[in-house]
C-alpha cells in the first residue's frame, strides 16, 4: 500500500471529489430546420427541442437535448424533466445509481413515453456532468478513444416531387463530402417513389451508398411487394417498412425481402430489442439515444448487439451518438442531423463523411444562448 494512503483512508475518501444534483432545468425552444422533414408519416415544420442542464454543487452543468417531435409535447416534456430533477436533488451524479433509483420508483407507472425519453434526458446529462468532470470527452469516460465516426447525411429527401431529388442528394453529399444519403419513401403511388429511388441512384452512382426509410406506412404485405420491387435497384437498407413493434411482421418482411431491413430507432429498452432480435425482425438496428434509456440504455443495447453480431447503428443525435457508437463493437453509421445546430455554440463538425467528436471534456453540447433566447416557446 502507498505510504501516503496507508493509514489514511478515511481522509482520501473524504477529500475525493463527488458531485451532487442541485437542480436540473429543462427549457422549451423551436428551433428552425433547413430542410424541414415530410415524411410518409407527416410533416415537422421546426425542431420542437427540449433543453435539459443537470446543474452541480462543483459548478458543472451537463447538458443535452430531447427532441419532443411536436409543439403541443414541449410543455409535459419539460414539467416531467423538471418532476424527476425534483425527486434527484442532493445525489451524487452517478448515472447508473440514477438510472436504476429512477426506474424502480416509476415500476409501478412504467417508463415508457414522455417519462422514459425524460429519464434518457437526466441520463444523457448525468454522462456529460460525470465526463467533465474527470476532464475527458464522454467517449473516453467509456473507455474509448476519441475518432471519427462515418456517417450518412439524413438532413433531407423527404417525400416530394422525384423530379427533384436527385439534386438534393448532390447537394447533401456535398455538405461533409459523405458517400452515403438516405431518401424517404411510403409516397401513395409507389411508381412514384420507384421514380424517386432510380433517379438518386443515377446521379450518384454505384460508389454510394443509398439506405432508405418508409417511416413505418405500409401494411406487412404491401412492404412485402414494395421490397422485392425495390431489391434490384441498389438499395443499401429498407428502414421501418411497417408498425415498430410489429417483430412478426417485420420478420416475415426480412426474410421475404432480399435488401437488408433496418430496425430500432422506437426500441423502449434493451429488453425490446432482444424480443425483435428473438423474433427475426431485422439485419440491423439503429437505437435511438433518447428512447433506448439513454447512454446507459445504449450501453445494454450495444452489449447485444454484439452478442448476437450485429451491425449497430444510431438515431438522430449525432452530438451524442458519435461518441455512443465510437465505443460500440459492432459499430455501423451514424445518422447525422442537424437538428439541434440552430442552438448549439459548437455543433458537430463532418469532415469526409465522418462525424468528428470533438477533443474536450463532456459531450461538446454548449448552448448559444442568445439562439435559445430567440426560438424559446413561451
Amino acid at each position: 500500500m502507498d505510504r501516503a494512503f496507508a493509514g489514511n483512508e478515511n481522509n482520501y475518501w473524504e477529500n475525493e471529489m463527488t458531485l451532487k444534483i442541485t437542480n436540473i432545468r429543462a427549457r422549451p425552444v423551436a428551433a428552425p430546420m433547413k430542410r424541414p422533414p415530410m415524411s410518409a408519416s407527416g410533416a415537422i415544420s421546426s425542431a420542437a427541442l427540449v433543453l435539459v442542464d443537470l446543474e452541480t454543487d462543483g459548478g458543472i452543468t451537463g447538458r443535452t437535448y430531447l427532441f419532443a417531435f411536436m409543439p403541443s409535447m414541449l410543455k409535459p416534456t419539460v414539467e416531467c424533466v423538471e418532476a424527476l430533477g425534483d425527486l434527484l436533488r442532493g445525489d451524487e451524479v452517478a448515472p447508473l445509481a440514477i438510472d436504476a433509483k429512477l426506474r424502480k420508483r416509476f415500476t409501478i407507472l412504467d417508463v415508457h413515453g414522455i417519462l422514459g425519453q425524460a429519464l434518457a434526458g437526466v441520463d444523457m446529462a448525468a454522462w456529460d456532468a460525470l465526463s467533465q468532470s474527470q476532464g475527458m470527452p464522454l467517449v473516453r469516460s467509456l473507455g474509448g478513444e476519441v475518432r471519427p465516426v462515418r456517417a450518412y447525411n439524413s438532413c433531407g429527401l423527404w417525400i416530394q416531387d422525384p423530379a427533384r431529388v436527385a439534386d438534393e442528394a448532390e447537394e447533401l453529399l456535398a455538405e461533409g463530402n459523405y458517400n452515403a444519403v438516405k431518401i424517404r419513401i411510403g409516397r401513395p403511388d409507389f411508381k412514384d417513389d420507384l421514380a424517386a429511388v432510380r433517379n438518386v441512384k443515377k446521379r450518384i452512382g454505384d460508389d454510394v451508398f443509398l439506405m432508405s426509410d418508409f417511416n413505418q406506412s405500409l401494411t406487412v404485405n404491401e412492404a412485402i411487394a414494395r421490397g422485392q420491387a425495390l431489391d434490384d435497384e441498389g438499395l443499401y437498407w429498407i428502414e421501418e417498412p411497417v408498425r415498430h413493434d410489429d417483430y412478426a411482421g417485420c420478420a416475415r418482411i426480412a426474410a421475404a425481402v432480399n435488401t437488408p431491413i433496418q430496425l430500432g430507432e422506437n426500441l423502449l429498452n434493451s429488453m425490446e430489442m432482444q424480443r425483435a432480435i428473438d423474433a427475426g425482425s431485422a439485419e440491423f438496428y439503429m437505437p435511438d439515444v433518447q428512447r433506448i434509456g439513454g447512454v446507459t440504455g445504449w450501453l445494454r443495447a450495444a452489449t447485444l448487439a454484439q452478442v448476437h453480431s450485429l451491425d449497430m447503428s444510431s438515431h438522430l443525435f449525432p452530438e451524442i451518438s458519435s461518441h455512443l457508437l465510437a465505443v460500440t463493437p459492432t459499430c455501423h453509421w451514424l445518422e447525422y442531423m442537424d437538428w439541434g445546430t440552430a442552438v448549439l455554440k459548437d455543433p458537430v463538425q463532418v469532415k469526409d463523411g465522418h462525424v468528428l467528436i470533438a477533443d474536450r471534456p463532456g459531450t461538446g453540447i454548449e448552448w448559444d444562448e442568445d439562439a435559445v433566447k430567440r426560438y424559446a416557446v413561451a
